[in-house]
């Protein structure tokens, strides 16, 4: 399936629990079966056991289009158990960072990301997985957990800890400044040694850092961008490392991120690569798409062409390859 015209039979998911997710569920049906999506299962949830759940039952129901409406983390829970199938995924950004809609171009209104599902054309991405035992990683099949925007230890943990749902429900996007300066305020400086199994680069040893992110798309965080020319449809992770600093030296890097800029900094490192093991002291916490999912050491690895995923006719942030050869 090339387009979202072609679809004989759709089901859509809601995580009731994202910031825009519990008004969204009736105006979704309806703009969706206005626009004439063969709509025949839909499911509101409020947890992480209902969101799998449901999941579970579409996949197994051999829909065409699953369309998932929620935050970047419900989003990327779906991408993980879509990836290696035909079935496409149709996103309705209902969280607060909303960063894979972004990436893909999707507009952020209901009614406009409604539209797109129904006219929009399927592209294939890239999935990022953390820790998966791969049995053959380009053709669709593996395992471990998923990521589409950015995995990320060190400051960004911190973050996301001060995160709350009150915070994020009451001053949207704001919500990542204020969490932000709280985990500065906090947060002690850690080592990591980057090891690259595919003898791409040597391996790297680093001490004093503030953070260290593994982005399989482009933008993260509310609308950073992991580096001028990351892309989620480049078959690379783009890795960069942020070394301790002054305040003021932080602040500059600060104002380079929603461009990408920052990883010329001369406290940033930044590589590029397929396959990175990452190892810090003390073991720290991962932040897989705003979701503390595991902990380090991680392997992480990049599923080529693995999610499909309905996009507006107009973007060009992915092409639809077909299966890698």
């Amino acid at each position: 399936m090339t387009s979202a015209r072609d679809v004989r039979s759709a089901a859509l998911v809601i995580n009731a629990a994202s910031r825009r997710g519990a008004a969204a569920t009736d105006a979704a049906v309806a703009a969706m079966r206005q626009a004439g999506l063969p709509l025949s299962s839909v499911h509101a949830v409020t947890s992480g056991a209902e969101l799998g759940a449901a999941l579970e039952r579409v996949i197994a129901e051999q829909h065409d289009l699953v369309v998932v409406g929620g935050g970047d983390g419900t989003v990327s829970f779906a991408a993980g158990l879509l990836a290696g199938t035909e079935i496409a995924l149709g996103v309705l950004p209902l969280g607060t960072a909303n960063d894979l809609a972004r990436t893909l171009e999707i507009p952020s209104g209901l009614a406009e990301a409604c539209a797109v599902v129904a006219e929009g054309k399927v592209v294939d991405i890239d999935l990022g997985r953390a820790n998966g035992k791969v049995v053959d990683i380009d053709l669709g099949r593996a395992n471990g957990k998923p990521f589409l925007n950015v995995a990320s230890v060190g400051l960004s943990v911190g973050v996301t800890e001060a995160l709350s749902p009150r915070l994020k429900k009451h001053i949207g996007p704001l919500a990542y400044g204020v969490a932000t300066v709280q985990a500065y305020a906090r947060h002690q400086p850690f080592q990591a040694r980057l090891e690259f199994p595919d003898g791409d680069h040597q391996t790297l040893e680093l001490e004093d850092l503030l953070q260290v992110a593994v982005g399989n798309g482009r933008h993260y965080g509310g609308g950073n961008t992991v580096s001028p020319m990351a892309g989620i449809d480049d078959h690379t992770l783009d890795i960069y490392a942020i070394l301790a600093a002054p305040l003021r030296e932080h602040v500059k890097i600060a104002r380079l991120l929603k461009d990408g800029s920052f990883i010329e900094h001369d406290r940033v490192y930044h590589l590029e690569t397929r396959n990175v093991r990452l190892v810090t002291e003390p073991a720290l916490s991962v932040n897989l798409d705003g979701e503390i999912a595991t902990e380090t050491p991680t392997d992480f690895s990049v599923q080529r062409n693995a999610v499909h995923v309905v996009v507006p006719q107009g973007s060009t942030s992915a092409t639809f390859d077909g299966p890698v050869k």
